[in-house]
């Protein structure tokens, strides 16, 4: 098992990578959480962890910005459960509820892609090679179709006698 990257948060709020030796923003931090990078933050000085409270400043940026994830119904019943006789379950509850969706949508995801292919490109190419199969056989039926009229319509004027003129 590796040990996890560690990140010292300083007084000035500043956030160092120790693996990078560089200092880091917030949305680096996010970076890494996208990677699957496992990693700490830890206060500097005390050597407190901090990475849950930096976890939760990057979701409130997020949720400030654009269209929020959490409605206030849904953080207010969130509150509701501290100091709850259940708050103790809600937080592993909330987990594996967020892991089984992930693995819905990865699930269906896989599916999608088997059914439509490698991607995008390809599903197009099939559809635009089956529209293309479409139209050849619809000409190909309007022009048998308009050789068969012209031909029933000129057997029809040869079968048919001469008028006489002097009718």
């Amino acid at each position: 098992m590796t040990t996890p990257r560690t990140i010292k948060k300083y007084p000035n709020r500043r956030l160092y990578d120790t693996e990078i030796s560089s200092y880091i923003t917030l949305e680096e931090i996010r970076q890494l959480v996208l990677d699957n990078e496992e990693f700490e933050v830890r206060d500097a000085k005390t050597g407190e962890d901090l990475t849950r409270s930096v976890l939760l400043q990057i979701i409130a940026e997020y949720e400030d910005r654009g269209q929020p994830m959490f409605t206030s119904k849904l953080l207010s019943q969130i509150i509701r459960f501290y100091g709850d006789s259940m708050q103790g379950f809600m937080g592993t509850y909330l987990e594996r509820s967020l892991q089984v969706f992930m693995d819905q949508q990865q699930q269906f995801r896989s599916q999608l892609n088997n059914m439509l292919g490698q991607g995008p490109w390809s599903m197009l190419n099939d559809l635009t090679e089956r529209n293309m199969d479409m139209w050849k056989s619809l000409q190909q039926g309007f022009l048998s179709a308009a050789a068969s009229s012209m031909r029933g319509a000129a057997a029809g004027t040869a079968d048919q006698p001469k008028k006489d003129s002097k009718s």
